[in-house]
């Protein structure tokens, strides 16, 4: 019986261990394929090659996007890889999240629907962004980032509020805000009189 026991406590370690090793092989090859991206896309923008021109040019977006994406990008690349830095790590996999997403919009957005690899290639990053995010380990992780949000109706009730009252506002003022911004604009040159 007492070996029997014993089989069955080393299968139950061995299988942890392999569930721990293949986490973890996991974890590092989305996670190197994506800082490897953050890397290759932050040169492209810093050196603003001609793919990178051609696409901002397409998408509508100014050619200086490059310049801040490419530092962004490199900064992220470095935080993600580095150890400690927890909380500017949650924010590095938001930036790169941001990043591929909205790539993706900004494409599907354009009607880049064909062919398919100008939008699924940022959706495949994404993914890799999710996927090294949920499987960091937990020196990689904020201490307080399993933590169930507060659930109690007026906890949320108050600043959902606040928020609405706050559209609201923005709503009623815009056509003011439109013509003042509007009367700076042609004053500034940036359109026709």
């Amino acid at each position: 019986m007492q070996a029997r026991i014993a089989d069955v406590e080393t299968t139950a370690t061995a299988f942890l261990i392999r569930g721990y090793s293949i986490r973890t092989i996991t974890y590092w090859t989305f996670t190197v394929l994506l800082v490897f991206e953050l890397a290759a896309g932050s040169l492209w923008n810093l050196l603003q090659i001609e793919w990178v021109r051609i696409q901002l040019n397409h998408l509508g977006y100014p050619l200086y996007y490059s310049y801040i994406s490419g530092v962004w990008q490199i900064g992220g690349a470095v935080v993600i890889m580095a150890p400690g830095f927890r909380r500017l790590k949650e924010w590095a996999y938001a930036g790169a999240f941001f990043q591929f997403s909205g790539a993706v919009a900004s494409h599907l957005l354009a009607g880049d629907f064909v062919p398919v690899s100008v939008w699924l290639t940022p959706l495949v990053f994404t993914t890799f962004v999710i996927v090294s995010w949920a499987l960091r380990p937990a020196e990689r992780r904020l201490p307080s980032a399993g933590l169930v949000p507060e659930a109690r109706p007026l906890t949320w009730a108050v600043p959902m509020g606040v928020l609405l009252l706050l559209f609201v506002i923005s709503y009623l003022t815009l056509p003011w805000v439109n013509v003042t911004f509007h009367k700076r604009a042609r004053d500034l040159g940036w359109i026709a009189r």
